[in-house]
Parts: structure tokens; sequence; C-alpha cells
């Protein structure tokens, strides 16, 4: 086993929106929210993976926020939520 000076291998960082995807489901349950999403729990708790870039995948958190009450700007804040809500607003009014 190679040396590596006592140096502890970096572990990959929490994805973005981990931390609002453990509320979300801390709120719904694993299996509540894995039915009401349509999909298996285990596809969720891949989504708490080390590793990759963003815990919930984009197209099922406005599913995730009506099911939660978790905003989808918490769990991809990359994504500009207000501009994809506007339609909505406009046809609302």
């Amino acid at each position: 086993m190679p040396h590596n000076g006592g140096v502890k291998p970096k572990s990959p960082p929490l994805p973005i929106g981990h931390a609002a995807l453990e509320r979300a489901i801390k709120r719904a349950r694993l299996g509540k929210l894995a039915k009401a999403l349509g999909v298996k729990y285990q596809l969720i708790q891949c989504w708490r993976d080390k590793g990759r870039r963003f815990a919930a995948p984009a197209e099922y958190c406005p599913a995730l926020e009506r099911e939660t009450g978790v905003p989808c700007e918490e769990l991809r804040p990359d994504i500009p939520w207000a501009v994809l809500r506007k339609p909505l607003i406009e046809k609302a009014a």
C-alpha cells in the first residue's frame, strides 16, 4: 500500500441542494415521497450520493416542492425558477 504522508484522501463534496433534499425527505418520508414522484425510493437515495453535482434532478423539483414545501430554488439554485414560474403567474392573473 503506497504511503501518502498521512494525508487523508479527499472525499467528494456533497451535491448542491443536498440539505434541501434532506429536508424534503424528512418532511414527506422517503417511501411516501418516492410514491408521489412515481419513482422507486432507491432512486431518491442515489440523489444523496457524494460526487453528484446536484442532489435533485431539475425535472423532479416542482413535484418535490409541491409534496414537501421545500422550494425549487433551494433544491436547484442554478435554475432561474422565477423565469420558469412567470408564465404560470401570468395565466393565473
